[in-house]
């Protein structure tokens, strides 16, 4: 941990903070801190910043409700900028939206961004709104049954590469059955923050056996 007297502030006493939704890794704002409203964000552990327009703290969420639970804060190698990890209460942007980084600049046609959300929201469309032809769509057409037939078998294809010892085609496979896993999620009304919340709870119990096991 480095020492808040290490950070470079600028000219007016400010360090640009970039937020970034926790659990997403979605960029959400990027905001300016002061030496007090960092302070005031570390012992809050919510997000408190300095409006260069009005020239004042705010605490982000105290109008709107929307606060950011603090996760993390590291500087970068020269020690003039933050990242602030965080898990909201809503929306990022005083315009409504998730992140205030919701207008594309450019993207490139050979380099696709890919994402866990993405994917859950294509396979979501594929159920509300068929689309011929589509694969997805058969599987939701034939119902659970055909889902958790397809889980079965991608499962026992996963342990098949493995016990070959075949990195590449177990990778492969494993990559199959986290699409139909997804698809039963969607099915069964399983979000993936369902999945993030399960798995969170259960690292905080494992530190914890660990954390007494080494105590005794």
């Amino acid at each position: 941990m480095i020492n808040i007297d290490e950070l470079k502030f600028d000219e007016k006493g400010l360090i640009p903070a970039i937020v970034v939704d926790a659990k997403t890794k979605k960029v959400l704002t990027l905001a300016y801190m002061n030496r007090e409203s960092l302070q005031i964000s570390m012992e809050k552990e919510l997000t408190c910043f300095f409006s260069r327009s009005r020239q004042e703290l705010w605490l982000k969420g105290e109008t709107s409700g929307n606060y950011q639970h603090i996760v993390s804060i590291t500087a970068d190698c020269d020690r003039d900028a933050l990242v602030v990890m965080v898990e909201k209460d809503g929306p990022a942007c005083h315009l409504g939206n998730e992140s205030c980084f919701e207008f594309p600049v450019y993207q490139s046609e050979e380099r696709q961004e890919f994402s866990y959300e993405m994917l859950m929201k294509l396979i979501e469309g594929r159920k509300t709104d068929k689309q011929e032809g589509s694969y997805t769509t058969y599987l939701f057409e034939k119902g659970l049954d055909k889902i958790l037939k397809k889980v079965g078998e991608e499962s026992t294809e996963v342990i098949i590469a493995a016990k070959a010892e075949d990195k590449k085609e177990t990778v492969y496979e494993i990559a199959d059955l986290a699409y139909h896993v997804m698809v039963l999620m969607v099915e069964a009304g399983i979000s993936l923050e369902d999945i993030r919340a399960e798995l969170a709870s259960r690292h905080v119990i494992d530190h914890k056996v660990k954390q007494e096991k080494m105590t005794k």
